[in-house]
This record gives C-alpha cells, sequence and structure tokens, in this order.
C-alpha cells in the first residue's frame, strides 16, 4: 500500500467522524429523540425538558465532551455498574500503554525503519508504506537491539499497568460482593439433573433430598417449570376463572353486575356440598401443573455461606445428577435455558463448536477477498480483465485503502448475532453468562478472521494453500507470521481507523434507536417515550472490538509503528464516547460483576506473548543473534506474571470468599434482619410475571407446596379455597401470564 491510499483512508474517515460529531450535536437537542440518547437517564428519573422551538437546538456544541471527560469512576461505576468500570479501565489502560508504546515507537523505532536501508529517500505521497516497517531493516543490522530494547518496555510496562489494574478491579469486585446484601442469588442455588422418579414428583425429591443432606442450612425451594407450556397454563387458568365467575352465590346473594355496584367477578363461597366438586377441579389444576414440572429447581439457604458452600462440589456418585451452581439474579435468569435437561448440554456443545468451526471456514471468503484488494498486483494477474480499471490513481487509493477495510466490516456485522445463537443453544442459564460467552466467541473469531487468517491469506489466489500448508506444519507459524505481519500491518492501519473511528461516532449516533423512535412515533403513533424500552450495554460486541484493536497495536508497534498514532486516536474518542454512553443511553439491568476483566487479562496477555513470538522470527528472519537471545527469557517472564495472576486474582473472580459470606451472615443475623430477608428471597425468583392487568395466583405457582391455592378461613366456612392474589379482578375477563426472558 502506498502513503497516498492510507492518506485516503484517513481523510475518509475524518470526514466522516466529523459530520456524525456535528449530527449527534444537534440531534441530542431534540425532544423528539430523548428516549434514543437519554434512555438511561429516562428510565431512572423520567426526564422531562421542554421543546422550545429555539435556534440553540440547531446549533452543534461539545458540551456533552466536557461533561463526559470531568466523569469520575465512582459516577461511571454508579450509572453502568461494575462491568462498565471494567469496560471503562480497559480503555484508561489501553490509552497508557499505547501511549508509552508510541513514545518509544516513534521516535526511535521509527526512524531506523526508515533508514534501514542506507539509501536516500524522498518522502512523497507515491512512496510505499513497506518502508516505514522493520522490512525495510537490513539483515544483521547492529540497530536491532533498539527493536528489542521496545519490546522490553512495552513488555514490562504492560505487566506492571495490568497488575495494578487488576489489583484496582480484585479491590472493586470484592466491594461489590459485600455492598450486595440483599441481593438473592447469594442464598440461592441453582439444581438441574434431578432424578426421576415414578413415584415421586421433582417438587417432592428435591425436598427430601436436601431436607437430608443440608437440613441445617435449607430453608424451601422453588420448581422449575418447562415454559413451552405457558399458552396451556394460560388457557386453563382462563377455564378456571371462568367457573368461578359463571356460577352463581349461595347464601341467598344474587349475582350483581359491575353496572350495579357489584363485581362480576365474585368469588363463590364453597359449602360442604359444593366442595368436592371444586375440589376436584382444583386438583385436576394443580395436578397439571405438577405434570409440567422440569428435572430443576431453586433451592433458597439460610444463609450464603451455606448456599456458596452447597453449590460447589459433585452431590452423588453420578456427576450428572444434582448438579448445583449459584443462581444468577432474579432480573439475570434466563428461564428458556434452565429446563433444559443437563444431559443434553454437552451435546449442544459439540454441535455449536461444529457449527462455529463451519462459520470460521466460510468467513475466509471475504478476508482473501480483502486481501485480494489489498494486493492489486496479484488481483490483476488473477484477473486480467481488470487492469484498466485500476490505472486510475483515484480509483487505486479507494480499492487498496479503504474498501478492502470497509468489506471486511460489512461482514463481520452479521457475526455478533450468530454468535449470540450460538450462546443460547449451549445452554446458558443468565443473560449475563449469555452475553459473556458470546463475547469470547466473537473474540476469538475476531482474532482469528481479522488477525490470523488475514495475516497469513495474503491474497484470493495463495490464501487457501498458505492455510493449508500450515496445517500441515505448525511449526511454521513464528516464521510465516514474522514474513507476513509486516507487510500485512498497512491494511491494519486503515482497518483501525475505518473499524475503529467509524463504529465510535455509529455507537454515538445511535441509528438503529433513531429508527425505532421513529416507527414508535410515526408508524405505531405512539409518543409514550416510556414504552420505548431501553438498551443495555453491548459488552458482547465493544470489548471483542477494543482487545482486537489492542492486539493489533501490540503485534504491529515495533514492526509497523505507524499504527500507534490511529490507535491512540481512536482509544481518545472511545473514552469520551464510551462515557458518554454510560452516563446517558444504556440501563444497567443486570451485569457480571466484573467477570470481563478475566477476558481482558488473558487477551492482554496472549496478545504480549504473541507479538514476543512474532519479534521472535523477524529477529531470527533478520539474522539478530542478540536480539533473538534477549526475546526468549522476555517471553518465559510474561507467562511466569500471567501464572502469578491467575494464583493471586483469578480465585476472587470464580468464587465469593466465604469470609465476607460469613461476615454479611453474622451482621445480618445481629441485626436481626434474617426473616425479612428470607421473605424477600423466597419472593424474589419468578418464572411466570403478572402483567398490569390480571395475573391468577402467586407470582411464584406451586411454591414451596407446589400448590397454587391455599386453604383459608373465609366467612367462616374453613374449607373454602381461594387464589392467593395480592390485588382485585377488577372485572377482566382476559389473563395474561408473561413469561420472564422472551
Amino acid at each position: 500500500m502506498i502513503l497516498s491510499a492510507l492518506l485516503t483512508s484517513a481523510g475518509i474517515n475524518t470526514v466522516v467522524c466529523v459530520v456524525c460529531f456535528i449530527l449527534y450535536s444537534v440531534l441530542r437537542k431534540q425532544p423528539s429523540l430523548f428516549s434514543v440518547y437519554f434512555g438511561q437517564k429516562l428510565s431512572h428519573a423520567g426526564l422531562k425538558r421542554p421543546d422550545p422551538l429555539c435556534f440553540e437546538r440547531f446549533v452543534p456544541s461539545p458540551s456533552w465532551i466536557l461533561k463526559a471527560w470531568e466523569s469520575t469512576d465512582e459516577e461511571i461505576h454508579a450509572a453502568g455498574g461494575l462491568d462498565a468500570l471494567v469496560f471503562d479501565r480497559t480503555i484508561v489502560f489501553s490509552i497508557r500503554i499505547f501511549s508509552i508504546a508510541a513514545s518509544i515507537c516513534l521516535f526511535l523505532v521509527l526512524p531506523l525503519n526508515y533508514f534501514g536501508q542506507d539509501v536516500a529517500h524522498e518522502l512523497v505521497p507515491g512512496d510505499s508504506l513497506e518502508i516505514f516497517t522493520i522490512e525495510n531493516v537490513k539483515e544483521g543490522s547492529q540497530w536491532l537491539w533498539a527493536h528489542c530494547l521496545a519490546l522490553y518496555v512495552i513488555s514490562f510496562s504492560t505487566c506492571i499497568l495490568l497488575y495494578f489494574e487488576f489489583k484496582y478491579i480484585t479491590k472493586m469486585r470484592l466491594a461489590y460482593i459485600s455492598s450486595s446484601v440483599s441481593n438473592p442469588s447469594y442464598f440461592t442455588v441453582l439444581v438441574r439433573g434431578v432424578p426421576w422418579s415414578e413415584e415421586e414428583a421433582y417438587s417432592e425429591l428435591v425436598a427430601k433430598f436436601f431436607t437430608s443432606y443440608y437440613s441445617s442450612s435449607y430453608l424451601s425451594h422453588q420448581i422449575i417449570y418447562r415454559s413451552g407450556v405457558v399458552q396451556k397454563l394460560v388457557t386453563d387458568a382462563e377455564k378456571f376463572y371462568r367457573m368461578l365467575k359463571s356460577t352463581p352465590q349461595r347464601h341467598g346473594r344474587l349475582l350483581r353486575c359491575g353496572i350495579c355496584g357489584g363485581t362480576s367477578a365474585s368469588f363463590r363461597i364453597l359449602t360442604s356440598d359444593s366442595s368436592s366438586e371444586s375440589d376436584q377441579e382444583s386438583s385436576d389444576f394443580v395436578s397439571h401443573f405438577r405434570d409440567q414440572e422440569c428435572a430443576a429447581a431453586l433451592v433458597f439457604f439460610r444463609t450464603r455461606y451455606a448456599a456458596s458452600v452447597a453449590s460447589q462440589g459433585i452431590k452423588s456418585p453420578n456427576p450428572m445428577l444434582w448438579v448445583t451452581d449459584l443462581a444468577p439474579e432474579p432480573r439475570d435468569m434466563y428461564w428458556s435455558n434452565i429446563y433444559v435437561p443437563y444431559r443434553l448440554l454437552w451435546i449442544r456443545k459439540i454441535i455449536i463448536l461444529v457449527a462455529s468451526f463451519f462459520f470460521v471456514a466460510f468467513f475466509l471468503v471475504p478476508v482473501s477477498l480483502t486481501q485480494g484488494l489489498v494486493h492489486l498486483d496479484k488481483l490483476q494477474h488473477a484477473f486480467p480483465f481488470l487492469k484498466g480499471s485500476l490505472k486510475r490513481k483515484l480509483v487505486v487509493q479507494l480499492v487498496t485503502g479503504y474498501l478492502p477495510s470497509v468489506v471486511l466490516i460489512l461482514f463481520s456485522y452479521m457475526v455478533p448475532p450468530i454468535m449470540m445463537l450460538f450462546s443460547t443453544m449451549e445452554g446458558s442459564i443468565s443473560r449475563s453468562g449469555r452475553k459473556k460467552s458470546a463475547c469470547v466467541k466473537i473474540l476469538y473469531f475476531m482474532i482469528w478472521n481479522v488477525f490470523f487468517a488475514q495475516t497469513i491469506s495474503g491474497s484470493v489466489i495463495d490464501g487457501w494453500s498458505a492455510i493449508a500448508q500450515l496445517g500441515k506444519n505448525l511449526r511454521d507459524l513464528p516464521n510465516l507470521l514474522a514474513t507476513a505481519v509486516p507487510t500485512t500491518a498497512t491494511f491494519f492501519i486503515t482497518y483501525v481507523m475505518t473499524s475503529g473511528w467509524a463504529s465510535l461516532f455509529c455507537e454515538l449516533m445511535q441509528p438503529f434507536g433513531i429508527l425505532c423512535n421513529l416507527f414508535y412515533r410515526y408508524i405505531l403513533s405512539n409518543k409514550d417515550e416510556s414504552t420505548y424500552g431501553t438498551m443495555t450495554f453491548p459488552y458482547h460486541t465493544e470489548f471483542p472490538r477494543i482487545l482486537l484493536l489492542a492486539l493489533l497495536g501490540y503485534t504491529c508497534s515495533i514492526l509497523a509503528p505507524l499504527i500507534l498514532l490511529p490507535l491512540l486516536v481512536y482509544f481518545a474518542l472511545a473514552y469520551i464516547v464510551y462515557r458518554n454512553q454510560i452516563l446517558n443511553v444504556y440501563a444497567t439491568k443486570y451485569q457480571t460483576g466484573g467477570l470481563y476483566w478475566i477476558i481482558v487479562h488473558k487477551a492482554t496477555i496472549f496478545s504480549l506473548v504473541l507479538t514476543q513470538i512474532i519479534a521472535l522470527g523477524v529477529f531470527g528472519l533478520k539474522k539478530s543473534t542478540v536480539a533473538s537471545g534477549f526475546t526468549f527469557p522476555l517471553i518465559i517472564c510474561t507467562l511466569l506474571f500471567n501464572e502469578y495472576c491467575r494464583q493471586r486474582f483469578h480465585p476472587v473472580f470464580r468464587n465469593n470468599p466465604a469470609q465476607i459470606l460469613v461476615d454479611m451472615d453474622r451482621k445480618d443475623e445481629q441485626e436481626g434482619r434474617m426473616k425479612e430477608i428470607y421473605h424477600k428471597v423466597t419472593s424474589a425468583y419468578c418464572q411466570f410475571r403478572r402483567s398490569s392487568s390480571v395475573t391468577l395466583g402467586n407470582p411464584h405457582p406451586l411454591k414451596e407446596q407446589n400448590s397454587m391455592f391455599r386453604e383459608v378461613e373465609d366467612d367462616g366456612n374453613p374449607g373454602a379455597f381461594k387464589a392467593d392474589m395480592p390485588g382485585s379482578w377488577n372485572g377482566h375477563t382476559h389473563l395474561e401470564i408473561e413469561e420472564l426472558g422472551k
């Protein structure tokens, strides 16, 4: 790629960014778009602003930049939770490390690369960008020690900063655990793989098992039902309600309509002569619920520590039975996956693994296409009819400098929904877990297809042969990467600008939110902003993008230092944009408690080790034994640092510390809050939620005694049954039961 093509790409992306910035500064002031750009504040405080038709509404202003810049970590944590703070700290960490890398590489490594061949240069736009890479350094050059020194500075700086960030995030996670006093998930264990029995229902088996083996700490349980039969349950509930409604009252009282002052939904008082008939119908309805039980339950314990202990280890000689995990938070439960039989999950994972492999193989086609656009000489050799159209200078600059990264980005938009589907099919029990699993899959996918496949392929013609040859002999991978990365680094520079800069302002503009807002307002004629809904932060797409660009920055820092300039611009813009989005746009409904930092740590260590391996190969190809000899110990030191972090910090992110849980339990017992906590815990999880109109029975059907009805005394008739409802029927005839997680 020539320098003019890079400047063309930079100019196009800069214009796009400036235009989006101006549009956003104007659109965010329009009252009709408050639900798009201030959804987070609307969901908490019901933000209302006047609608004056004034000139100020149409004048761009950078005030939001200052507000995002001045916001503190405490404000980010309060608005988006610990996951949002982890994301923000990831960007801060990237800014710090690449500022250090740019300081040493741009002023020390870049001049050595440029003058590496001891020839005169004329800096004109027609120069090839390869003269700024390590490829321009001659073999056996004594100046390669500078590249090795820069690699040492980057590696040690990364490890030191990573250690302090890890320590800070760990401290915040411990504070998050300690502050979640009323979190019901700390008292709740999700049990799957309950064994089937002909004599007893699942609920009875769960009660018997935990009463026998956890008698001192077991509180109660809630069985899980197959959500595929929700509509059937609704139909049965409607029939039962109509039965109660249509039967005339006894004791001489007439059934009055709502217009005459009575209620058309009065209950019939069951007497001795009618109780047997109603008892039979009630029993049939309850037995229908019991038939829909699945081999999973939520078990509640008396203390947090007891629940933590019960969630660990195997419970029976058969590890596929009585499988326990700490339950997610109520709003985080993904009910549709909980009733999936546990014995089928390993089959699903194998199917997803095979499907992911074929999806990666399919994606190699656009990857090879983009590299074919970068290497026009090979493309013209393969397709001679393109030689005429590719002789124009402007066309060449657009095709080589801007079009390849655009093509790759367009194909990349199909990756997140597919990976989210794969994560759902794997059987994740929580929404945050599903999003975290999709984040890992997207990260692996992008690292392979954007970095490895893009580097190895080279062109449409020799891409598949190179990959096939690599599969035969993986020992050639370091040498292959050492040869290919310096030549591919010029494409990565344009990719950072196109995928980074433009995506940030697309995130800022929220085009999908604007389209949804227009659809609600002008197609559905719904101007109630409270019904539009708020979005949650897309961690599964933004973390992989941040970590992928960081990988490109690490691997190209000493090979092609020019990439550090657009990369620093990207992270500086990301710091402002994402802080603004966390504070104003995205609402926090559930979170992982900082578990994304483990992904960040692993990806950073992987990027650092990969950079060192590539540098080791490059130094070997350049026949610099000194640089190669000093690089190998650096790899060992990085791996040892990673092992230390795994032993020191990772356990806190896998399990909640027993000391903190016991202290919280003792404090609650001393202050007499346990009875109140028990009531909240046992009523927090609701598989079927009520709508605003009418809900039949307790929101937790068949809870504890597995019965939707309880025996009460009503008008002196101790044999009567009535629905356990906090509210009245209000004369409704349509019953609505909605399932959480759909």
